[in-house]
């Protein structure tokens, strides 16, 4: 498989996915995830379908019952980039710095209850998750509703 861009893209997407791509234009991108699961949130309409592509350090987030799309992405490859930085050689006031640089200011910080921090740019709907100091994982995505549209 050629390199693939791990360029994370708040409220847009990773790399060349878009949010809002189809399942089909995702596995034309990236083949066969390694491993899937569904979600239901206990809303018999609420599912989320989760792809792993665990040797690329990835899992996308497929929603929109009508018309599933690509809402959410994880990463926890080292390689990602963020606005032109590796992030995760960025400590959290590094993160916080280049996220204010780049327009989002709306943070907050929560333990979760697994022990894990995660700082929260609301307006960005992205999630960096730090243990013991580190960061560890990123999450971001947007809202779609049944059709599949950015809402």
């Amino acid at each position: 498989m050629e390199e693939i861009n791990l360029t994370i893209r708040p409220l847009a997407g990773f790399g060349d996915l878009n949010f809002g791509m189809s399942m089909n234009a995702i596995v034309d991108l990236l083949g066969q995830p390694e491993d899937s699961e569904v979600l239901n949130d206990g809303d018999d309409e609420v599912e989320t379908l989760i792809w792993n592509y665990w040797a690329l350090g990835i899992t996308l987030f497929i929603e929109g019952p009508d018309n599933s799309v690509l809402s959410n992405c994880e990463t926890e490859n080292p390689n990602a980039v963020l606005f032109g930085e590796k992030v995760f050689g960025l400590g959290e006031k590094e993160i916080i710095a280049l996220m204010q640089e780049n327009g989002f200011s709306d943070y907050e910080t929560e333990i979760e209850t697994w022990g894990e921090k995660r700082l929260s740019f609301e307006d960005a709907q992205t999630d960096f998750y730090f243990d013991a100091g580190k960061l560890v994982t990123v999450n971001w995505g947007i809202v779609v509703n049944n059709q599949g549209e950015i809402i």
